[in-house]
C-alpha cells in the first residue's frame, strides 16, 4: 500500500480568501436587509418588504456559508478523519434547497399580487431598489473574486446573491413602470421572472451538492481516460477497484488496487502514477495498492518480487 499527498498552499489560501470574502459580504447584505425592511414600513411598500425576506434568506445562506468554512478549518480527529471540511458541501446542498423553496414562494406571492396588484410607492421602491442593485453588484463582485468556480460552497451563496442582483434589476424596472405607466401588474411579473432564474440556480446547485454528497466521480474527470492512462504504464497488468471522489468541492481523492507484472520495481511505478495522476487530471490525494499477479501466486508461494 501507498500513498501521494503532495497538497500545496494553493487550498488554503483560496480557503482564507473565500471565507473573507464571505464574512465582507454577509456584513454588507445584513447592512441593507436592515435598511429595506424600515424603507418597507416607511413606504408601505409590501414589494420592498418581500425582497427583504428574500435578503434574509441570503444573510442566512451566506452566514451558513461562513459557518461552513469555519467547521472546515477544525482539524481531523478519531472520529472525523478528514476533519469537518465537508460540512462546505452540507451548506451548499441546504442552501440550493433553501434557493428552491424560495423561488416557490416568490411564484406564489406573484400570482397572488396578479390576481389582485397592492399599491406600491413607486419613488421610494425606486430609490431602495438602486440602492439594492448597487449593493449587490458590490457583493456579487466581491464573491467573484473568491473561487466560485470550484467551491460549491461559495458558488451557492454567489447564486443567493446573483438571484438577489437580478431582483433588484426588476424591482427597478417594475418601480418604473408603475411610476409612468401605472402598471401595478409589472410588480409580478418581474418576480415571477426572478423566481425561476433562482429555481434554475438551486437545482443546480442542489445537484451538484447531492452528487459530491453520494461521492461521485469529479465531473472535471473522466474515469476511463484515468484508468487507460495507469494502464498504459510500463509495469502495470491491470487495475480494479478505482474509486475517484470529492472531500469537498475542491479537494478530490483518488484509490485504485494496481496488479503489477513481475519483475516490476514498484516504487518507480509508483512514482510514475503519483506523477500522471497529478500532471494530467491534478489528483493528489491518491491511495495506490500493488498487488501481484494472481496467476503468480498460484504458480508459486513467494513474493512476485
Amino acid at each position: 500500500m501507498a500513498h501521494n499527498h503532495s497538497h500545496d498552499h494553493a487550498h488554503d489560501h483560496h480557503h482564507s480568501a473565500n471565507k473573507k470574502a464571505l464574512f465582507i459580504s454577509f456584513l454588507l447584505i445584513t447592512l441593507f436587509m436592515l435598511l429595506e425592511v424600515v424603507g418597507g414600513f416607511i413606504t408601505n411598500s409590501l414589494a420592498l418588504l418581500s425582497d427583504a425576506g428574500h435578503m434574509l434568506s441570503d444573510a442566512v445562506a451566506l452566514g451558513m456559508s461562513l459557518l461552513a468554512f469555519k467547521l472546515g478549518e477544525k482539524a481531523s480527529d478519531q472520529e472525523k478523519t478528514f476533519g469537518y471540511k465537508r460540512f462546505e458541501i452540507l451548506a451548499a446542498f441546504l442552501n440550493g434547497i433553501a434557493l428552491i423553496a424560495i423561488s416557490f414562494y416568490i411564484l406564489w406571492e406573484s400570482i397572488q399580487r396578479f390576481i389582485d396588484p397592492p399599491e406600491v410607492a413607486s419613488t421610494g421602491m425606486l430609490i431602495i431598489a438602486a440602492i439594492g442593485l448597487l449593493v449587490n453588484i458590490l457583493v456579487a463582485w466581491i464573491l467573484m473574486k473568491g473561487d466560485t468556480s470550484e467551491n460549491l460552497n461559495l458558488r451557492s451563496a454567489f447564486l443567493h446573491v446573483l438571484g438577489d442582483l437580478l431582483g433588484s434589476i426588476g424591482a427597478i424596472i417594475a418601480a418604473l413602470l408603475i411610476m409612468f405607466a401605472g402598471w401595478n401588474y409589472a410588480d409580478p411579473i418581474a418576480s415571477a421572472l426572478v423566481a425561476l432564474l433562482v429555481l434554475v440556480s438551486g437545482i443546480r446547485v442542489t445537484k451538484d451538492s447531492f452528487h459530491v454528497l453520494m461521492e461521485g466521480t469529479p465531473s472535471n474527470i473522466d474515469l476511463e481516460e484515468v484508468k487507460s492512462t495507469i494502464i498504459e504504464l510500463d509495469g502495470v497488468q491491470s487495475i480494479h477497484d478505482v474509486h475517484i471522489w470529492n472531500i469537498t468541492s475542491d479537494f478530490p481523492s483518488f484509490t485504485c488496487h494496481v496488479v503489477v507484472k513481475k519483475g516490476t520495481n514498484r516504487d518507480q511505478l509508483l512514482q510514475w502514477i503519483g506523477n500522471k495522476l497529478d500532471e494530467q487530471f491534478d489528483l493528489t490525494h491518491t491511495t495506490i495498492q500493488m498487488e501481484c499477479d494472481t496467476s503468480e501466486i498460484k504458480k508459486q508461494e513467494h513474493n512476485c518480487n
